[in-house]
C-alpha cells in the first residue's frame, strides 16, 4: 500500500469545477434539467461524501429527484464494512438493469469504499452492464473530470487505483440537512484492525488543516444550523500528521469558542487515543455534547489482541471511569462484534459482563462479518453461524433491557432539546446525548433548542411535551 498522502493542489480542484462548467453547458442545452439521484450507504464519512458529490452534480446542473425511474444519473455511494451492506448494494445495482432498459442513455455510477475494493470493482466490471462509472474515494475528487470522459467519449470507466488516499479543499457541498451538518475532519485510517477493510479503501490518516476546518464551522454557525458533527475514522488520532502541533483535543476546543448557539459532536473515536485531555476538554464547554462513542469491540483481552485493537478490557474501563468522572452525565454508546473468529463461549461470556459494568446508553452490534483482504478473513471459525446468532440475540436483548432502564430515569426531568424534523409519528428532538425524543408541538420548532418534559420512555426512545 502507497502509503504517502497526497495535497491537491487548488489549481487542480479548479480544474474540476471547470469540467462542471463544461458539464454544465451540455445540460443547459437540453429541454429541461436534468435529474441526478444520490443514494447513499454506510457511515456518517459517506454522507459527508455524498454532499460533496451533490455539490459537484449541482454545478454540473443537475437537479435531484428521490427515483431511480426518472434520474439521468444514478450515484450510488457504497459502504463495504459488512458483507451484508455489500449484499445490498448489489442487489440495487442489479434491479437498475430495468430503469436503464426503459431509459437506455441513464448513466450509473458506483462509487465509495466497496468500489474500492478490487474483487467488487471486477465483479461489476463482469456481472454489472448497465454501471458505467466505478470509482472509489481516492477519486471523489476527480468526479467531474471522469463523468466528462464518460459522457463526451462512451465507454465504461472503472478508476480505483490503490492510493495513499488525499485531502482535496474547495469542492462545493450540497448539505441535506438545514438543522445538522457533517464536517469531516481527516480521512483514512492507521489502526488496522484485523477485521477492517477501511484502512485498505480509505487509506492513510490525513489531518484538514485546522483553520480551514474552523473556518467551516464558522460557516455553517452563520447559516444556522445546530448541531455539527466533526467526523473522522478515528478523530482522536487528528493532527499527528500536521506541521504545527494540534491534536484534537486543541481542535475541539477552538471551534467550542466560536460565537453561537450550537452543539458540537463527534465520531468515531478509537480507545487507545481516547484521551484525559479530550474529557476534561469536553467538560469545559457546554457546546460540547456529552456524549462518547467509544466502540469496544470484546470484552475478551484475548480477542482484543487478535482484533489488533492496542487496549486490554481494564484500560477500556479505566477510561470509562475517568469520562464519566469529567462528566458525570455523559451518555457513552459504542459498538461490539459478536463472534470474531475464534471466540469461545466463555469469551462471549466476558463480553456480557463488560455490557453490565459499564451499562451503555446504546449499543451498535454485529455479527463478525469476513472482509476479503483482512487478516481475520484468514483465521480459523469454528463457531456456527447459528451459534453466533443466539449470543447476539442474548447481547441484544440485555442491551435493549439496560437501555429502557436508562431512558426510564428521564422520566419527570425537564431537558433542553434540539428539535430536529419530523417522521411519521410526529416532532423529533435530541437531548445533548443525542437520545432521541418524540414531542408534541409545531413544526415551527424545528431548528430550535427547547425545554422539553420527558413524559414517557421506552428502548428506543423518549418522549416529551415543551415545558411551560
Amino acid at each position: 500500500m502507497n502509503r504517502q498522502t497526497t495535497k491537491i493542489s487548488p489549481a487542480d480542484v479548479a480544474r474540476q469545477r471547470d469540467f462542471c462548467q463544461k458539464l454544465h453547458e451540455r445540460n443547459a442545452a437540453r429541454p429541461t434539467p436534468p435529474l441526478a439521484f444520490v443514494d447513499t450507504y454506510g457511515c456518517q464519512q459517506n454522507e459527508a461524501d455524498s454532499e460533496r458529490l451533490r455539490g459537484y452534480l449541482q454545478e454540473m446542473g443537475y437537479d435531484f429527484t428521490n427515483s431511480e425511474a426518472e434520474a439521468d444519473l444514478i450515484l450510488i455511494n457504497t459502504c463495504a464494512i459488512r458483507e451484508h451492506a455489500e449484499m445490498r448494494v448489489l442487489g440495487n445495482v442489479g434491479a437498475l438493469v430495468h430503469t436503464k432498459r426503459a431509459k437506455p442513455n441513464q448513466l450509473i455510477c458506483v462509487c465509495g469504499c466497496m468500489a474500492q475494493e478490487p474483487h467488487r470493482a471486477q465483479k461489476i466490471k463482469e456481472s454489472y452492464r448497465q454501471v458505467d462509472l466505478v470509482f472509489g474515494p481516492h477519486a471523489l475528487w476527480r468526479f467531474p473530470e471522469l463523468l466528462y470522459r464518460l459522457v463526451t467519449r462512451r465507454g465504461r470507466i472503472f478508476d480505483i487505483t490503490d492510493e495513499p488516499g488525499s485531502i482535496a479543499e474547495g469542492i462545493p457541498v450540497v448539505r441535506q440537512d438545514k438543522v445538522k451538518a457533517w464536517v469531516s475532519i481527516m480521512y483514512g485510517c492507521n489502526n488496522f484492525c484485523t477485521y477492517c477493510i477501511v484502512p485498505y479503501v480509505r487509506g492513510r490518516e490525513r489531518s484538514r488543516q485546522p483553520e480551514i476546518i474552523l473556518e467551516e464551522i464558522r460557516g455553517l454557525v452563520a447559516e444556522g444550523y445546530k448541531d455539527i458533527t466533526l467526523l473522522g475514522q478515528n478523530v482522536n488520532s487528528y493532527g499527528k500528521d500536521l506541521d504545527a502541533p494540534m491534536d484534537f483535543a486543541d481542535l475541539l476546543k477552538a471551534a467550542s469558542e466560536i460565537e453561537g448557539d450550537f452543539l458540537l459532536r463527534f465520531m468515531t473515536s478509537h480507545p487507545k487515543d481516547a484521551s484525559q485531555k479530550l474529557f476534561d476538554t469536553m467538560a469545559s464547554s457546554p457546546k460540547i455534547a456529552p456524549c462518547f462513542h467509544l466502540p469496544f469491540q470484546a470484552g475478551s483481552d484475548r480477542v482484543l489482541k487478535a482484533m489488533n485493537r492496542v487496549y486490554d478490557r481494564s484500560g477500556y474501563l479505566d477510561k470509562v471511569r475517568r469520562l464519566r468522572e469529567a462528566i458525570p452525565d455523559v451518555v457513552i454508546t459504542s459498538d461490539v462484534i459478536v463472534g470474531f473468529p475464534g471466540e469461545t463461549a466463555q469469551e462471549f461470556e466476558q463480553t456480557m459482563t463488560l455490557l453490565d459494568e459499564v451499562r451503555f446508553d446504546a449499543l451498535f452490534t454485529f455479527i463478525y462479518s469476513p472482509r476479503v483482504g483482512t487478516p481475520a478473513a484468514k483465521m480459523e471459525d469454528p463457531v456456527s453461524k447459528e451459534e453466533k446468532a443466539a449470543w447476539f440475540q442474548r447481547l441484544v436483548e440485555r442491551q435493549d433491557q439496560i437501555s429502557e432502564e436508562k431512558h426510564a430515569a428521564y422520566i419527570g426531568k425537564t431537558v433542553r432539546c434540539l428539535v430536529d424534523g419530523t417522521d411519521d409519528k410526529g416532532l423529533t428532538a435530541r437531548t445533548p446525548g443525542n437520545r432521541l425524543v418524540r414531542l408534541t408541538g409545531d413544526e415551527s420548532l424545528i431548528g430550535q433548542f427547547v425545554d422539553v418534559k420527558i413524559t414517557g420512555a421506552n428502548k428506543w426512545s423518549l418522549m416529551g411535551e415543551k415545558a411551560e
